[in-house]
């Protein structure tokens, strides 16, 4: 049997084991993908701290925004070719026959299989895909550029899209790491006036050079009075920080007829004043990533230059420095794998 140099999640709570791990082989309409990079995101830390009520099954490999070429076909596969470039994704396939699948939200899908988490992903050298669901990656994309796109930036584009917001009307994007430094970009790229709201003034300023018109600072204050008395409250709010206040504060940055969209996942609850939702007529959604509808669309909007992930590169035997930093919040944009250096 070959094996790979992979980083292995063998308990909940502890280091990634980055040990020799065997190779996959592909099945039945599947490929097998060697990798060039891949992005973390921070749902990896969640699996990988077993955070959430559906737990995966230790041992796994993790990581949902790998970039590869392909390098064998499992049998039956004819939309892929071996020299393709391609990406996994969290979506990482869907029963196709349910009534969320029939409807257009595979995202829904109760036997849906998630990359990094229900099957191994793209913590190592090489990856299974599921050729329905690989996405194709645009012709001259940066392989590291792109590979946020796959996770974070799919994520935050059908986000913004549950938002309602139209061109020229004001969203406020809460949380400006990973997934909401991108987000920032696609609202601008998508006509809407942004409103960043973090805890590090890095991470704001990081939000401005990418288009923000205002940004708060909410370290030790609410800054709905301040979004109200700027603006008169924002058509939509788009939640992707981990903290579970700022899932509170979203709703008193909304203006009357507001939609709030949920995109971060910490572990908890938040509160929601009955008498505001209703008084104001809000909406509140969730969302989670995009069906390959809206993957194609958001790698579209790179492919055009319109987004650019801010990102830096390591290597895989820094995984667990990485997640530690992810952690204490010390990240700008995000880290992506590279697996020339390994």
């Amino acid at each position: 049997m070959s094996t790979m140099t992979a980083a292995v999640v063998r308990d909940f709570g502890a280091d990634l084991d980055v040990t020799e791990y065997p190779t996959p082989e592909p099945g039945p309409g599947q490929a097998l993908v060697k990798l060039i990079a891949t992005g973390v995101c921070h749902t990896d830390l969640h699996a990988k701290d077993g955070d959430w009520p559906i737990k995966p099954s230790p041992p796994f490999v993790p990581g949902h925004e790998g970039v590869g070429i392909v390098e064998k076909l499992g049998e039956g596969v004819t939309s892929l070719e071996v020299g393709q470039t391609v990406g996994n994704a969290w979506l990482w396939s869907a029963c196709g026959n349910c009534e969320h699948c029939r409807t257009g939200w595979e995202t829904l899908c109760e036997q849906q299989t998630n990359g990094g988490y229900s099957t191994d992903g793209s913590f190592g050298e090489y990856m299974l895909v599921d050729a329905r669901f690989a996405a194709p990656i645009p012709e001259g994309s940066d392989p590291h550029e792109i590979a946020p796109v796959l996770c974070a930036g799919v994520t935050v584009y059908k986000a913004l899209k549950q938002t309602e917001v139209r061109p020229g009307q004001w969203v406020a994007i809460s949380g400006i790491g990973g997934l909401g430094h991108i987000a920032v970009q696609y609202a601008v790229a998508m006509g809407m006036r942004v409103i960043a709201i973090d805890i590090a003034d890095d991470k704001l300023n990081l939000a401005s050079q990418h288009g923000a018109e205002i940004t708060l600072n909410a370290k030790g204050a609410d800054p709905a009075n301040e979004i109200q008395e700027k603006i008169g409250g924002a058509h939509g709010v788009l939640v992707t920080a981990v903290h579970p206040s700022a899932f509170g504060q979203a709703i008193g940055m909304a203006r009357r007829g507001g939609t709030i969209v949920f995109n971060g996942l910490p572990p908890g609850e938040f509160p929601a004043p009955i008498f505001d939702i209703v008084l104001k007529g809000l909406t509140i959604r969730g969302s989670i990533v995009g069906t390959r509808q809206d993957m194609e669309e958001a790698l579209d909007f790179y492919a055009r230059g319109l987004i650019h992930p801010t990102y830096s590169k390591r290597p895989l035997d820094d995984i667990n420095a990485i997640l530690d930093e992810m952690h204490h919040g010390k990240i700008d944009g995000r880290v992506v794998i590279d697996y020339a250096e390994q």
